[in-house]
């Protein structure tokens, strides 16, 4: 197989998954922005727009952070920020289309996405290591247990308190005349059931994040899954990795790959597609939309 001076490099990538055994597949925040998931611009200011104008916020991520004065408004913003990206539908079909390119293979996920995408198209999440954490898990604050909690019922009654409707294809609707209330009532805040703490979200930003059991069931079966094809011919395929978090996924693909002669790497990105000169003869690297790749892939099968 031809890697390097191909003028296809979506056929390349296409070409390396037929002949491998397995693949891993290295998941990161470029992945979820092809499929839409974008957390400014447009987007933002279709939900956030009176959170925008209060104070001055240009993305989710600016609001997420913010010390709010009260739990009703922190959950007010965080209820939304959950919803819409965590269970609303995924806008493009990324997700879909990497399934369908990889679901005959033998395969496993390792992602530091929390939007839980990979479940909601379609993936075995018997095959899928969320690293990181996810938008639909609570967990005690302090923490004084490591136990998480789904928050789907909760979060549509706080959008619900805050005037919107979810319709039955789940997207989240105002009705006509009508603005969204920017906090929720206090018998909405979610507290831990052992300690009586707030609850806060089950998401690695600091030294309190739990991993529960079906976090360490996870890792487990990651660990399995690549001691099984040790020395095989396995496509370790990053997708939308950047530098901000590289040693989950962009290092240790890297370090695997010095490992095991017979190992390709791949890399789509779109402005970071690189590999280290040690790999670069086993590397596959191509700058550009996600899903356009894939998309011209698939006409290449």
């Amino acid at each position: 197989m031809q890697i390097n001076g191909n003028a296809n490099p979506a056929a390349t990538l296409r070409q390396a998954l037929t002949e491998a055994e397995a693949v891993v597949i290295g998941a990161g925040a470029g992945l979820s922005t092809s499929a839409g998931l974008t957390y400014a611009n447009e987007r933002f200011g279709r939900y956030f727009s009176d959170f925008a104008k209060k104070y001055r916020f240009r993305d989710m991520y600016s609001g997420g952070f913010y010390p709010y004065d009260t739990l009703e408004e922190h959950w007010a913003y965080w209820s939304r920020y959950i919803y819409i990206n965590r269970y609303m539908e995924i806008p493009k079909p990324v997700y879909r289309e990497l399934l369908d390119w990889v679901r005959d293979k033998d395969y496993f996920v390792l992602t530091t996405n929390v939007d839980h995408c990979f479940q909601r198209a379609g993936f075995d999440r018997h095959r899928l290591f969320y690293t990181q954490g996810d938008y639909g898990l609570f967990q005690c604050s302090l923490p004084c247990h490591k136990a998480t909690y789904d928050n789907a019922a909760v979060i549509r009654a706080m959008l619900e308190a805050q005037g919107y409707e979810i319709a039955e294809d789940g997207a989240l609707r105002l009705p006509e005349g009508i603005k969204p209330k920017g906090t929720i009532p206090g018998e909405l805040i979610p507290y831990c059931p052992r300690c009586g703490r707030p609850m806060s979200m089950n998401l690695r930003s600091d030294g309190t994040f739990v991993e529960d059991r079906g976090w360490h069931q996870a890792a487990a079966r990651y660990g399995d899954f690549l001691r099984k094809y040790r020395g095989r011919k396995v496509l370790y395929l990053e997708l939308g990795v950047g530098m901000n978090t590289p040693t989950i996924v962009k290092f240790s693909f890297w370090q695997r790959m010095a490992e095991n002669p017979k190992a390709i790497y791949a890399c789509v990105n779109l402005k970071e597609a690189w590999a280290p000169k040690e790999i670069a003869d086993r590397s596959i690297c191509i700058h550009g939309d996600i899903l356009e790749v894939l998309n011209a892939g698939s006409q290449n099968r």
